[in-house]
C-alpha cells in the first residue's frame, strides 16, 4: 500500500531554496526614515537660525525671540527623532552617527553667536566647543570598529545646554543674570564630565580590539 508521500510527484514537492537569492532581512531598516529626516532637518535650521539671531544689531526683543523659537524648533526635533527611532525601531548607525553631529552643530552655532554678540563669555564658548570637536573627532576615530551612540549622559548634557542657551537667547530684563550663570555653569560642569566618560569608552572599545586582534593572531 503506497503512502501519500509516495504517491507526491515532483511538481508537488517543495522546491528548494535557490542559493543564488538573499533572503530579504527583516530588521533592514531604510537609511531615508522619519528620524533621521528630522535630524537631517535639524541640521539645515543652523544657517536658518544663525541669520535671523544676526538681524539688526542682535539685540531686537523681536528677532531674538523669533532666533530663540527657531532655537527651540530645532532642539525640539532632537526630542522627536530619538523616541521615534526607538519607538519604531528606526535606529541606523548614520542616525547614531548624526544625531550628535546635529545636536554640536546646533549648540556650537548658538554658543558662538552669543559669544560674538557679546552676551556670553568666550572661555564657556571655548571649553565646550573643544569638548565636542574632541568627541566627535574620537567618534570618527573608532568608526571603523564601532559606532560609540549618545549615552544619557550626554543626552542630559544636551538638554542643560539647550535650557541654557534658550535662557541666553532670551530677550528677559535685568536680574535674571544669575539664573543663567547656574544653567550655563552647570551645562559646561556636566560637558566636561561626560566629554571624560566618552573618552574612557573610547579607550576600553580600542582595547578590546587590539585584544581580539593579538587573540586571532596567535590562534587563541
Amino acid at each position: 500500500m503506497s503512502t501519500q508521500r509516495e504517491g507526491w510527484t515532483a511538481a508537488d514537492k517543495p522546491a528548494a531554496p535557490d542559493p543564488s537569492v538573499e533572503p530579504a532581512s527583516e530588521t533592514t531598516v531604510p537609511l531615508l526614515n522619519i528620524a533621521n529626516i528630522l535630524t537631517i532637518l535639524r541640521i539645515l535650521l543652523v544657517p536658518v537660525f544663525l541669520v535671523v539671531l544676526f538681524v539688526g544689531d542682535g539685540h531686537s526683543t523681536t528677532w531674538r525671540l523669533i532666533a530663540t523659537g527657531v532655537f527651540a524648533v530645532a532642539a525640539i526635533t532632537d526630542r522627536i527623532d530619538g523616541q521615534l527611532a526607538r519607538k519604531y525601531g528606526l535606529v541606523t548607525d548614520f542616525g547614531k552617527l548624526a544625531d550628535p553631529i546635529a545636536d554640536k552643530a546646533l549648540i556650537g552655532a548658538a554658543l558662538v553667536g552669543l559669544s560674538i554678540l557679546g552676551d556670553l563669555p568666550w572661555w564657556v564658548t571655548a571649553v565646550i566647543a573643544v569638548r565636542e570637536l574632541g568627541i566627535t573627532l574620537l567618534r570618527f576615530a573608532v568608526l571603523r570598529h564601532a559606532v560609540i551612540p549618545a549615552g544619557r549622559g550626554g543626552k542630559l548634557k544636551t538638554l542643560v545646554q539647550t535650557i541654557a542657551i534658550g535662557y541666553y537667547l532670551l530677550p528677559l530684563p535685568e536680574g535674571f543674570e544669575v539664573a543663567g550663570w547656574i544653567l550655563m555653569g552647570a551645562a559646561v560642569l556636566l560637558t566636561v564630565v561626560t566629554g571624560l566618560d566618552y573618552v574612557v569608552q573610547a579607550v576600553r572599545l580600542r582595547a578590546g580590539v587590539h585584544k581580539v586582534e593579538a587573540n586571532a593572531s596567535t590562534g587563541a
